[in-house]
């Protein structure tokens, strides 16, 4: 994109007041425009070196200014209202018909958006009434891997208004209201805000570089602690002695493990929806007795132990009986505590813009989970703030809402940092937005299903990483196995080997039990489960060296480690791939993802690629690979530097 492209701009603006429903985390949004007035170009005026537009409505009165400057090749396009009223705006400037879109955070149905419309609105990705329907549906005709619903029906869990064209540009938006972009126009592209649009566009000469320059922007983060490496972190719950019993099983079986994680440490509730975590952020010395010492033994063993926490408390509890007391809870229009339906149950939440409960969940963060002995935690939600209820701040909760995953991961993060502990404590998150890039240590894809659909299982994993990679957040994983059970569904072995075929090439390799742990297959369920886990996570700890140097890269540059193909081969084709990735510059990683499957069609780019498994050479093009569980379609470039150290690791020779 040009300077001059953005001369070209055409503004709407009018005057609005949103209605918002939210059930358990989605949130319905319906238009009420009381007033709308398209506004036409008046004049062009040339200011300080750069340009600045006037609008004027049909009256001729100057209603908006759009200012457009250029500093060192970074174009600024900055909107300023004439008058007060004005909180709707469209603005919209030329496109590339041919262009491909990525980013706008994290999306699950597909990858290159082009010709869609995305909503810029926090929120959780599992729609209850679409989910309804999908269900009833594949009861009825069962799954099909190939039907991805209309893309505007999703909703994300990772909501940030920043995109990058197949043109190699990016654009990143200033704003934190509800917002929409709009590709549907093949030569137009458009945004949609209820605030005054600002944005930042920068092109660059390749995508590595434009993902630095985009980083530079919104911010990196950081290398994660050097143990995350050395295995598999096995998802175990139900006390010490489960714990004990499932280590004990999967090291006896010649498994690498890094880490437990228990998310049940602070205590469970069963509820309809299945086995769910108490929100009461304390160890729970009954279900976990002698947990203190035995986090001490674990750890002396290599082997760390994670809990879980949220922004949320449990209503029956201690602390939130301290949180209700003292006023640190968000309130509704009532003043009572606001009271949020979850699954099943009500919880409040604290308000992350009072100070004091802000120093307040610090403290629980530092003393009950860093101090106890953790060595790291899902940060779970951030999504539910309700746009109804009143903040401590005073300020609009319209306003608030889509930066709420950042404070949270700020809060988590701050507490790392100021315990000194960077290099042996993180924490993983689900939600974000602009900010969450420099405050967050890892994403992780979410609550996918334990099924093969498209948009919300396993194959979901993967155009939900790429957009995340190319909006700027460039370390994700996926819970192995996926986490959603609900009616007919249920996590196959098949299904949890192939998954964690595609985790032992991601930078964490981590498990989930599930929502329904008992209706599912675990990684120790049978001798073939266990030898297929020593052999995965094998291959991850033999990766270390590779994994370290590729995190190291996203810290200093923001090149994410798992990327789309086109990242490093600019041809039509890899714009379209969204079932391959490439792991750092030299691993392509082709996951069965097919319910079924012994083989898959793998596109190669326009290079010499050895099969991992075979030894193999392939030249660029299309191959039918045969790939049986165990030996999944993974190719290292022949031309790497580290060729013979990947082919060693990934064949299990060294």
């Amino acid at each position: 994109m040009e300077l001059n492209d953005f001369l070209r701009i055409r503004l709407s603006v009018g005057c609005g007041k949103n209605d918002f429903s939210m059930s358990r985390g989605s949130f319905r949004y319906r238009r009420s425009m009381t007033e709308k007035q398209q506004l036409r170009p008046l004049c062009r005026e040339k200011i300080d070196g750069g340009y600045r537009l006037v609008f004027a409505d049909k009256n001729g009165e100057e209603a908006a200014d759009v200012s457009v400057t250029e500093t060192e090749g970074k174009i600024r396009v900055v909107t300023v209202p004439r008058q007060m009223r004005w909180n709707r705006f469209r603005i919209s400037f030329p496109a590339n018909p041919e262009e491909h879109i990525y980013g706008c955070g994290e999306t699950h149905a597909g990858l290159d958006v082009k010709g869609e419309r995305v909503r810029i609105f926090v929120a959780e990705h599992q729609n209850t009434n679409r989910i309804g329907r999908k269900l009833i549906r594949e009861k009825v005709f069962g799954v099909n891997p190939d039907v991805v619903r209309p893309f505007g029906a999703y909703e994300s869990y990772y909501a940030q208004p920043t995109f990058v064209s197949s043109d190699c540009f990016y654009l990143h938006a200033e704003i934190s209201a509800f917002s929409e972009f709009d590709f549907t126009q093949p030569g137009r592209t458009a945004l949609y805000t209820q605030e005054p649009p600002v944005f930042t566009v920068e092109s660059a000469d390749s995508f590595p570089e434009l993902s630095e320059k985009l980083s530079a922007l919104i911010g990196r983060q950081s290398i994660l602690p050097d143990w995350i490496y050395d295995g598999a972190i096995l998802a175990v719950q139900r006390g010490t002695q489960e714990v004990e019993d499932k280590l004990a099983a999967a090291r006896g079986a010649g498994a690498k493990i890094c880490g437990v994680w228990s998310q049940d440490w602070c205590g469970c509730r069963k509820t309809s929806f299945g086995y769910q975590v108490m929100w009461n952020w304390e160890w729970d010395r009954e279900l976990y007795p002698g947990l203190d010492e035995k986090i001490k033994e674990w750890r002396a063993q290599g082997v760390r132990f994670l809990g879980y926490i949220n922004p949320f408390l449990a209503l029956e509890k201690d602390l939130y009986k301290y949180a209700a007391e003292h006023g640190y809870c968000v309130k509704d229009r009532e003043g009572k505590d606001y009271l949020v339906t979850i699954t099943t149950f009500p919880a409040a939440m604290v308000d992350l813009t009072n100070p004091d409960a802000w120093n307040w969940y610090k403290k629980i963060v530092r003393e009950n989970m860093v101090e106890f002995g953790l060595g790291g935690w899902m940060a779970d939600f951030g999504e539910y703030l309700p746009l109804d209820c009143v903040l401590y701040s005073g300020e609009d909760p319209e306003f608030v809402h889509n930066r709420w995953p950042a404070m949270w991961a700020k809060l988590n993060r701050e507490v790392i940092e100021e315990c000194g502990v960077t290099d042996e404590v993180f924490f993983f998150t689900r939600a974000g937005h602009t900010g969450t890039v420099a405050a967050s240590t890892m994403m992780w894809t979410g609550d996918q299903h334990v099924d093969w659909s498209a948009d919300d299982g396993l194959p979901s994993v993967i155009p939900a990483t790429l957009s995340l990679a190319m909006s700027g957040f460039g370390i994700t994983h996926s819970d192995a196995g996926g986490y959603t059970t609900v009616m007919h569904m249920r996590r196959t072995k098949e299904l949890l080997l192939r998954w964690e075929e595609l985790c032992a090439f991601s930078p964490l390799y981590r498990f989930h039990e599930g929502n329904q742990p008992a209706l599912n297959v675990q990684f120790d369920g049978d001798a073939e489960l266990l030898v297929h886990l020593a052999w995965t996570s094998r291959i991850h700890a033999a990766l270390k060296p590779y994994l370290k140097a590729c995190v190291a890269e996203c810290a200093a540059h923001g090149t994410p480690v798992m990327r789309p193909l086109f990242y490093h081969y600019d041809r039509d084709r890899a714009f379209r791939i969204k079932t391959e990735y490439l792991l750092g510059r030299d691993v392509l990683v082709a996951p069965v993802t097919r319910e079924g499957s012994t083989s898959r069609v793998v596109y190669l780019p326009d290079d010499i690629w050895i099969h991992a498994f075979t030894g193999d050479e392939y030249r660029g093009g299309e191959y039918s690979i045969d790939a049986p569980i165990g030996r999944p379609p993974v190719f290292v470039r022949k031309a790497s530097p580290q060729r013979e150290f990947l082919l060693r690791g990934i064949s299990g020779q060294q």
